[in-house]
């Protein structure tokens, strides 16, 4: 049974972030005001609908997809490309793989405790964030 993951999640630690933005080729602008920001998630999980909600002072990214069907992801807002995105269960995990441009692009999302991992992938570039839940 997968878990839980909704709910209002805080950002208490962000590691690698700027090296993961770079192998996205984000600019070195965008990159310098992403590391300042402390984003929040806010998850919807209903089934196999799912929407995750990246606020932040600068911008908000929304992502809304239904598990194990592939879709086309707008990433406006992050690195302004496009690409066909899967997101499944693995066990307790929400495994996410982005195939485009980016080689490896993916990133996988779990459960511990009341806090909630995210490991971004890019280019064999890994970034893990952990936020709390409120």
């Amino acid at each position: 049974m997968p878990v839980d993951l909704n709910g209002y999640w805080k950002m208490i630690s962000n590691e690698n972030f700027e090296e993961y933005l770079k192998a996205l080729d984000v600019n070195v602008a965008i990159r310098k005001i992403a590391t300042l920001l402390k984003p929040d998630k806010d998850i919807v999980h209903d089934g196999d609908h799912v929407i995750i909600k990246t606020l932040s002072t600068f911008k908000n990214y929304n992502m809304d997809f239904y598990m194990g069907k592939e879709f086309e992801e707008d990433l406006c807002g992050v690195d302004d490309r496009k690409c066909m995105t899967t997101v499944s269960w693995e066990g307790d995990k929400l495994v996410c793989v982005q195939k485009g441009e980016i080689e490896g692009r993916g990133w996988t999302h779990w459960v511990e405790g009341d806090e909630l991992h995210l490991e971004m992938r890019a280019k064999g570039i890994v970034c893990k964030q952990v936020f709390k839940k409120t």
